[in-house]
C-alpha cells in the first residue's frame, strides 16, 4: 500500500447524500480575501518580477501596495456589490494596518487566521514550536475580535504532519488547506473532526494571475464560468456545493484587474437569489449541523 495520510477516506460526490444550503440554494459561494504582510528584505516572498536582489524594493513596494490601495479599492467594491467576505488575516497586520481590519470588522466580515506574516511558513517547526505559533495567533485575533477565529488558512498552504491535530486542539472548526472536493469534508485528528472547507487552488489570483500568467480578464470569465457550471451542476445533482474565490489584495486590487473582477462579482451578486452568498465560517457552522457532527472522523 501507498503511504496515505489517512485524514479522510475516498467518497464520489456523486454517491452521496443530498443536502441544500439556507435557503434551498445547493451553490453556497463565498469570496477569501488574503490580507498579508512581509518583512522587507528577508523570509518568504510572493514576487511580481522574480530574481532581484535584496533590498527589494520593487516587489516589496507591489506587496505593499495592496494593503495601502489594493485591499480599499476592493472594500468599496464589496460594499457596492453587498458581498460578505472571509478576511483571511496574517496577524502582523493588527500592528502595521489596523485601519484595514477595522473597515472590514465593520462590515461584519468574517475574521480568519492566515497566520503571522507569510513571510514564514510552519512546515518545518516542531510541534512545539507550531503548537505556540497557533496560540500566538489565535491569542491576536482573539484578543482583538473579541472572540477566537473559527477557520485557518496556513501561510503558503504549508503544514506539518501535525497540523489539523493542533489546530483542533487550538480550538479551530475549519481549515482551508484541504483543497479536494467541491464540499466540505471531516478530516480525522487526534482529538475529533475539524471541517476541510473547499479553497479553491485554480480560482486563485496568485495560482493564476501570477502563477500562471493569466489575464485580468481571463481571470474574471473564469470566475464567470465556474460560478454558471457550479450552478449548473448543483441543480442537476441532489449535493450542496461550495465554490470559493482566492483574491490577495496586491493582485485583484490593482485597478485594471479590478475592474474584470468587479464584472465578474457582478455577474455572481445579480444572480443571489440562486445561490447562497456566505462566508466559510458560514458554510462550515452549517455543514458541521447538516453532517452531524465530528465523531465519524475522530482518530483511528
Amino acid at each position: 500500500m501507498l503511504r496515505s495520510h489517512g485524514r479522510f477516506d475516498y467518497s464520489p460526490i456523486v454517491a452521496r447524500p443530498q443536502g441544500c444550503w439556507p435557503g434551498g440554494s445547493r451553490l453556497a459561494v463565498y469570496i477569501a480575501l488574503n490580507l498579508e504582510q512581509y518583512a522587507f528584505g528577508e523570509g518568504l516572498v510572493e514576487d511580481l518580477v522574480p530574481g532581484i536582489p535584496a533590498p527589494d524594493v520593487l516587489n516589496n513596494s507591489w506587496r505593499e501596495y495592496g494593503n495601502r490601495v489594493g485591499a480599499w479599492r476592493l472594500h468599496t467594491m464589496f460594499e457596492q456589490l453587498a458581498l460578505p467576505v472571509t478576511l483571511l488575516i496574517n496577524t502582523e497586520l493588527y500592528d502595521v494596518a489596523p485601519q484595514l481590519i477595522t473597515a472590514f470588522r465593520a462590515r461584519g466580515d468574517e475574521i480568519a487566521s492566515h497566520g503571522r506574516t507569510n513571510s514564514e511558513h510552519q512546515a518545518a517547526l516542531p510541534e512545539a514550536e507550531e503548537r505556540a505559533l497557533i496560540e500566538q495567533v489565535t491569542e491576536t485575533i482573539a484578543r482583538h475580535e473579541g472572540r477566537p477565529p473559527a477557520g485557518w488558512l496556513s501561510p503558503w498552504i504549508a503544514e506539518t504532519e501535525r497540523t489539523p491535530d493542533l489546530l483542533h486542539e487550538a480550538g479551530y472548526r475549519y481549515v482551508l488547506d484541504w483543497c479536494m472536493d467541491d464540499q466540505p469534508v471531516w478530516l480525522r485528528t487526534r482529538t475529533g473532526g475539524l471541517l476541510a472547507v473547499p479553497y479553491p487552488q485554480e480560482l486563485n489570483d496568485s495560482a493564476a494571475i501570477i502563477g500562471r500568467q493569466v489575464g485580468a480578464a481571463e481571470f474574471a470569465d473564469m470566475i464567470v464560468d465556474q460560478f454558471e457550471e457550479m450552478l449548473r451542476q448543483s441543480q442537476e445533482q441532489p449535493q450542496a456545493l461550495v465554490m470559493g474565490i482566492a483574491l490577495h489584495a496586491m493582485i485583484a486590487g490593482q485597478p485594471f484587474r479590478l475592474r474584470h473582477l468587479r464584472r465578474a462579482l457582478q455577474h455572481i451578486a445579480t444572480r443571489h437569489t440562486q445561490c447562497w452568498l456566505t462566508t466559510a465560517g458560514a458554510i462550515a457552522e452549517q455543514s458541521a449541523h447538516a453532517m452531524g457532527g465530528p465523531e465519524s472522523a475522530a482518530a483511528r
